[in-house]
């Protein structure tokens, strides 16, 4: 079957050719703002009101030389009409600004696809940058596309001359060119975009002009230049929505706000806690901005430092918050298990990286659930929750500040980087939907006159929240084992089994009020169950639908609570013959899934930094199954 773009470069009407869904990558340096160009192509799509889900890839340098290969940028974006999950395996169209962007991501396209490139840019210095023996302009190697290459550089230093910049920042224009022409090719409204270029540059009125110029003129170029071959108008079909009112969300902007309902939900002022990190540091940027609700955002000098004031705020009566990358939590450890043994209510924002050490810093990866289960020194249980999708962070916020509260203990909530960068639309929810949860502190004067600070609840085993200050209620907290009956130093062995085994069970018993694990698909037995967690949920969902699709006995589950895990959840998985673990690690869920239940769990790893394509999941459904395509 051919593909929408396939059709359109078959089709010879002038007409615009209607397409349901697309996929684009712009791709260039690190330099030429091709993270801006994709924003500002997003808003777009949101504007004509079509689903989408983005994928921002970044170099891990903060500055690569320009032009070579490891300091290219992209932006993918997966757009039309519903029921989009994921931004896509292959892009239909790839906007490559320099030889380096080609050479790294053309192998991605769709065979077929169209290639735009700036051919000012393909030097026989910037070949040799890229690692490109020959021009691949001119050698055939692009023969499996369709390709369009003319001159932007020059066409951007054409449009933005009346200006009078100089050469180097009038270049710095080409990436509003490329999106004018983007926002040609997908019949949209430049409007919007050229008011944004004049929000942003407000103070320099006259560079927001040459941008409004360069983005007028690649527009102007598509309409124009009548050009032969694939440059064609395209209309992608809007995606039916629910009534409501929708915004475009990051996984960073959906984390921040959902902390702050829940934060209010449970009434309590906020205190954040955090140290710059890539990917965490856009929670940190979002909170910043929402002081009116009873937020104090601090930038620590140090992970550590950060965490602790974060639980220092749990004390004096907040809900602290703290959050970082798997090698920022490595060096919380320490201060996770004070909060672990003092029992006070702290969310924990692990927005996971490919590791070891400093790893792949801008790059996805999931191999952070083994410290987020099991990575503390000494017996240090707390609760760990995972979210699947940039909007669904909102809602797991908001169950993490219910559950740290409720329990009196640390949450540590799972994102990754795939999750905090990328966008999608977010249809804003009804707080009045929301059950609040607010917080009762201890006040109650012990007869004696002495208070033991933990005195718990017996159904949920969470100890007494005491604020400090409050008159006769004087009282101790800290690192040292402290006495069940007294709350005093103690460290008799008894005592200390005693407290291990209350702080291991409270966390536990939280199983008991968890909703049941559903099927997201699929029926509750069968052949074969795809068992996953985080960011996977998009390539897992759109693989077993189009398994289940060709008549294969596939089921997908996806976890939200990682620990504890769902009551029903190991009945659950022994209703079927196989269960496969799609996860970007080694196999970390897949062991705690063998170790609680017993199962013969069956991992499907991948570490490429990258995250799983449709095609992947659907290859390994097929080899589970022994099924051929």
């Amino acid at each position: 079957m051919a593909t929408a773009l396939q059709t359109a470069f078959d089709n010879t009407h002038p007409a615009k050719t209607h397409a349901e869904t697309m996929v684009v990558r712009f791709a260039g340096d690190s330099g030429d703002g091709m993270q801006l160009t994709g924003g500002q192509f997003t808003l777009s799509t949101a504007l004509a009101g079509e689903d989408f889900a983005t994928f921002p890839d970044f170099p891990a340098e903060i500055r690569a030389p320009q032009g070579t290969t490891f300091g290219v940028s992209a932006f993918q974006i997966n757009f039309g009409a519903g029921g989009i999950e994921t931004a896509g395996d292959e892009p239909d169209v790839l906007v490559a600004m320099n030889p380096a962007a080609l050479k790294v991501n053309v192998g991605d396209l769709r065979p077929g696809g169209l290639v735009i490139i700036d051919s000012g840019e393909f030097s026989a210095r910037n070949l040799a940058k890229a690692g490109y023996a020959t021009n691949p302009l001119e050698d055939g190697s692009l023969a499996r596309w369709q390709v369009m290459a003319f001159d932007i550089s020059r066409q951007t230093l054409t449009a933005v001359k009346a200006f009078g910049l100089g050469n180097k920042e009038a270049l710095r224009c080409k990436n509003m060119w490329t999106l004018g022409l983007a926002l040609w090719m997908f019949d949209r409204s430049r409007a919007p975009l050229i008011e944004w270029l004049r929000t942003k540059f407000s103070k320099n009125p006259h560079l927001a002009e040459a941008n409004a110029a360069a983005l007028n003129a690649g527009h102007a170029y598509g309409e124009t230049a009548e050009l032969d071959g694939p440059l064609k108008q395209f209309a992608v079909d809007a995606a039916e929505a629910a009534p409501g009112f929708y915004r475009t969300v990051t996984g960073g902007e959906s984390l921040a706000l959902g902390l702050v309902a829940g934060a209010k939900l449970a009434g309590l002022p906020m205190f954040f806690g955090s140290y710059p990190i890539t990917p965490a540091s856009p929670i940190l940027h979002a909170l910043a901005r929402l002081k009116e609700f009873g937020v104090t955002t601090f930038q620590a000098e140090d992970e550590i430092a950060a965490i602790a004031s974060a639980i220092g705020a749990s004390y004096a009566g907040s809900l602290g918050v703290t959050s970082s990358s798997g090698p920022g939590i490595a060096l919380k450890g320490e201060a996770l298990g004070l909060a672990i043994i003092t029992e006070l209510p702290l969310i924990i924002v692990n927005s996971q990286r490919g590791g070891p050490s400093t790893g792949l810093p801008t790059k996805t990866e999931q191999s952070d659930l083994y410290q987020a289960v099991y990575g503390r020194n000494g017996d240090a249980p707390l609760v760990v929750l995972a979210t699947r999708s940039p909007s669904d962070c909102f809602e797991v916020a908001i169950e993490a500040c219910r559950l740290a509260t409720q329990f009196m203990t640390p949450v540590m909530v799972l994102t990754d980087g795939y999750i905090a960068n990328a966008a999608e639309p977010w249809r804003v929810p009804d707080m009045a939907s929301f059950e609040p949860f607010p917080v009762t502190f201890h006040t109650e004067l012990h007869p004696e006159g002495h208070i033991n600070p933990y005195q718990r609840d017996p159904d949920t085993l969470a100890r007494i929240w005491i604020k400090p200050g409050t008159p006769g209620l004087t009282h101790r907290i800290g690192g040292i084992e402290k006495g069940v009956a007294t709350g005093n130093i103690n460290y008799e062995a008894d005592n200390h089994q005693a407290m291990t085994d209350i702080r291991r069970d409270k966390v536990a018993n939280i199983a008991r009020v968890l909703p049941p694990q559903t099927v997201d698909q699929g029926s509750e037995c069968g052949r074969l169950a795809l068992v996953g967690w985080g960011s996977t949920y998009g390539p897992i969902r759109k693989g077993v639908q189009r398994a289940r699709a060709r008549g294969l006995d596939v089921a997908h589950i996806h976890l939200r609570h990682i620990w504890p895990l769902p009551a029903n959840l190991g009945d659950l998985l022994r209703s079927y013959d196989r269960i496969l673990v799609p996860e970007m690690n080694t196999g970390q869920l897949k062991t705690v899934l063998r170790d609680q239940f017993l199962v013969d769990a069956r991992p499907l790893s991948k570490v490429s930094g990258q995250p799983f394509k449709i095609a992947e999941i659907e290859a390994a459904i097929e080899a589970a199954l022994g099924e051929r395509a």
